[in-house]
């Protein structure tokens, strides 16, 4: 069994827009899949532990499973991680014990941006951001990817300065200007969509007439592990030479 780290990952130098690719041939082909519902464990306020089987059918006698495990831990950095154990669920062999936290968050990236592209009206121009994590940055780096010459301003609402660090990410991009932002309702009010990265929401954002009509609400913090196996099905074989 082959042990898979977070750098391993990111060697490969996947595309934004081809974990976009792969989460949307994922959306089409749901049908395909074994996907009971995720146990989910909370063992203190802020704090959740998510378990997720999912089996995916493919052509002939293959077949891809695996169970992902996600953790959040709020005085922890990263607050959240995720580890996947993969199988070959037509032999039941055990493959690979890898990380899961990029491919969870480019997934998670990849799926809000595919919802954006598919609900938000048409030639959206304007984005409110909260919960400006890593799942954020991935929503955006696929925006940029999948809409290169698309102008858009982004209201980030500050948090302890990740506002600046994200804004600072996406400098060379001229085409998104981004403006800093103090109140939920500054950052809802105006907004073609409203995209939330938040893992962990105590109250509602805002009050509903804050919200402009036709606005796409878009929250990031959903977890299928169908289309992470599928993600781990494309770049295996990058990584095995496969």
């Amino acid at each position: 069994m082959k042990l898979i780290t977070f750098k391993d990952i990111q060697e490969l130098n996947i595309r934004p827009c081809q974990c976009f690719d792969w989460a949307e041939q994922m959306i089409r082909n749901k049908k395909n899949t074994i996907l009971p519902p995720k146990i989910s464990m909370k063992p203190f306020d802020g704090t959740f532990c998510n378990v997720m089987p999912s089996i995916i059918s493919q052509t002939g006698n293959l077949s891809w499973g695996g169970v992902k495990i996600v953790t959040r831990y709020p005085n922890r950095v990263p607050s959240l991680e995720s580890r996947i154990l993969l199988m070959d669920a037509a032999s039941g062999e055990f493959l690979a014990l890898m990380d899961g936290t990029w491919i969870t968050t480019m997934r998670t990236g990849a799926v809000a941006a595919h919802s954006i592209l598919l609900l938000a009206k048409e030639n959206f121009s304007t984005i409110g951001i909260m919960g400006l994590g890593n799942v954020v940055r991935a929503t955006l780096l696929i925006l940029e990817d999948k809409l290169p010459d698309r102008e858009l301003h982004i209201k980030l609402l500050k948090y302890k300065g990740q506002e600046v660090d994200l804004a600072e990410r996406f400098c060379a991009n001229k085409n998104y200007h981004f403006t800093f932002v103090d109140t939920p309702e500054e950052m809802v009010k105006g907004s073609d969509v409203v995209l939330s990265g938040a893992t962990y929401l105590p109250n509602d954002v805002c009050e509903d007439k804050f919200f402009d009509e036709g606005v796409l609400v878009q929250l990031s913090i959903r977890w299928d592990l169908q289309t992470v196996i599928c993600f781990l099905t494309r770049f295996l074989p990058m990584m095995w030479g496969m």
